[in-house]
């Protein structure tokens, strides 16, 4: 049943005609776009890297994109109007990551690759096991991303139709994966970042006005604007100060600092943001497309701040955590206390965009890496047909897109930053430590490799499964089972460091060795660009 959604304070009711129109025409306009874009998708090249067409402004803006997700828009303002402090240290992990990008990854990975990941790991090993294993790894992140995603389109759609019945919101996350994989089919990569850009810049566009009208509600004072978050909020003055969520105990100190570690650490590992260095012609373009990126996200997280207080101030921690999409409802419930009835639409449907951009270069990674690395190089043995290595992709997409939909379905209602913590903690677990280790120790060989990934990888995903993110706590996703013995929510500062020792120690007790030529070839070219 359709019923309508007011805000506290608000004689405006959101209309769920109007929102699916403003979503209807994001959706034609940017198909439209796609459209255009996959007519000139004639090789492999264009398929997976766009080409390697885009400036480093223009793939910025792209990068942008695909890593100011729902998470950041969605998850990042309920979790500071409902935690305060301590969701904004959100914000903060997630910038910071970048720097990872910049110093260490962005040019040598430009240089050394050519379509994905894959390509680097296993560049001077033997190709066909660390290609499985990089394959593996993609698409068991990609997975973890997209239930973030796929959990806060459920939640956002939900609150514009107040859809309250698991059936309904259900209908609508397989709906978003459909149009997400109807993106990937015929855009490539080249449709998917122009997605991503148009994406980007309204968001951005979308979070600064936001911002502008919030500090003219309290007259431009952050004073005012927080001081009120406070006289609003359960928490009181606490909410301004750090320990609101994790200060609680010894426990959720150290859960903090493990949300810390992997937030910092797993951006340098995500597949889908290392796959969008190779759509720039060189190395330059990839460290400027990193600059492009940081400058973004600095201006949008710190309107996440203004957003996220400003919720707790108008609209109040018991309205949003009442609303359908729990603290994900609070940015949307935001808009239609300061905008009205249109500018909740507009909000959501932005926020919509994001979900579907960010699923969608998820999708693209995923189908490219195990087109690219398993079929193509594996089963292949590199001797695929370009048409072929294509169409697989696009049976992949298919599948990734069912699997997404099911695993949305099951982890809807979790706030989708902290899910996609969880994936930046599998990211950084599994890959971080393999791309270091091949890029900068010349001694890492296959065994090396192959224990890094898959150590990491295992200890991330045992330590999640066995964590109260799954089990004995009610907001778990089976809050009706016990099986939690790892304290921890988010498993970084174990997995990670055990991912490092799994490469360090299958590297000193493996009995292969590093092929010196192609050592010496993957240096001069990571650092030269020759050869790329």
């Amino acid at each position: 049943m359709i019923t309508t959604i007011a805000a506290p304070g608000t004689e405006d009711a959101a209309n769920p005609v109007l929102n699916t129109l403003v979503f209807a025409l994001f959706v034609a306009i940017t198909l439209y776009v796609v459209y255009r874009a996959s007519s000139r998708n004639r090789t492999t090249a264009d398929y997976y890297a766009a080409g390697s067409v885009f400036t480093g402004r223009q793939n910025g803006i792209a990068l942008s994109g695909d890593f100011l997700s729902a998470a950041s828009f969605l998850g990042i303002a309920g979790a500071i109007a409902i935690h305060g402090y301590d969701g904004f240290l959100y914000s903060i992990g997630f910038l910071v990551a970048w720097l990872v990008d910049l110093l260490l990854i962005a040019e040598l990975l430009r240089n050394t690759g050519r379509f994905t990941m894959g390509d680097v790991l296993s560049f001077r090993m033997k190709q066909r096991p660390v290609r499985a294993a990089s394959a593996t790894s993609t698409l068991i992140i990609s997975f973890f991303y997209m239930l973030a995603q796929m959990a806060g389109a459920g939640g956002l759609v939900a609150l514009l139709l107040d859809i309250h019945g698991g059936i309904g919101q259900a209908l609508i996350i397989g709906v978003v994966g459909l149009i997400m994989v109807l993106y990937v089919l015929v855009g490539g990569m080249k449709g998917t970042t122009w997605v991503q850009i148009i994406k980007a810049s309204i968001l951005i566009v979308s979070a600064v006005l936001m911002t502008v009208f919030l500090f003219g509600r309290f007259g431009f004072s952050l004073s005012n604007l927080l001081s009120a978050a406070a006289e609003n909020s359960p928490k009181g003055e606490s909410l301004l100060q750090p320990g609101g969520q994790y200060g609680a105990s010894e426990t959720t100190k150290l859960d903090f600092v493990s949300l810390s570690v992997a937030l910092i650490l797993g951006a340098a590992a995500l597949p889908h943001v290392l796959m969008r260095f190779y759509t720039v012609p060189n190395s330059k373009e990839a460290r400027r497309s990193v600059v492009w990126a940081t400058s973004c996200m600095a201006l949008f997280y710190l309107c996440t701040l203004v957003i996220g207080f400003g919720a707790a101030a108008l609209v109040g921690a018991d309205d949003i955590k009442a609303a359908p999409g729990g603290e994900n409802s609070a940015a949307p419930l935001l808009a239609l206390e300061i905008g009205g009835t249109l500018l909740l639409g507009i909000i959501s449907a932005v926020a919509f965009a994001t979900i579907l951009a960010v699923v969608a270069g998820l999708t693209i990674t995923a189908s490219a890496s195990f087109a690219h690395d398993v079929y193509a190089n594996v089963v292949k043995r590199g001797k695929a047909e370009p048409t072929d290595e294509v169409r697989v992709a696009r049976i992949t997409a298919v599948v990734v897109g069912v699997l997404s939909i099911v695993g949305g379905i099951l982890a809807n209602g979790q706030n989708i930053a902290f899910l996609v913590a969880l994936a930046f903690a599998v990211a950084a677990s599994a890959n971080l430590s393999t791309l270091l280790y091949s890029l900068f120790w010349k001694r890492f060989n296959t065994t090396g490799t192959l224990w890094g990934i898959y150590g990491g990888l295992a200890a991330c995903l045992v330590l999640v499964f066995f964590s109260p993110v799954v089990s004995g706590a009610p907001e778990s996703i089976l809050p009706n089972a016990d099986f939690a013995w790892f304290p921890l929510k988010n498993p970084g500062l174990i997995s990670i460091p055990f991912s490092f020792l799994c490469g360090f120690l299958g590297t000193i007790f493996g009995k292969d060795r590093a092929d010196e030529r192609k050592q010496a070839e993957m240096e001069v070219r990571s650092l030269t660009g020759i050869g790329a």
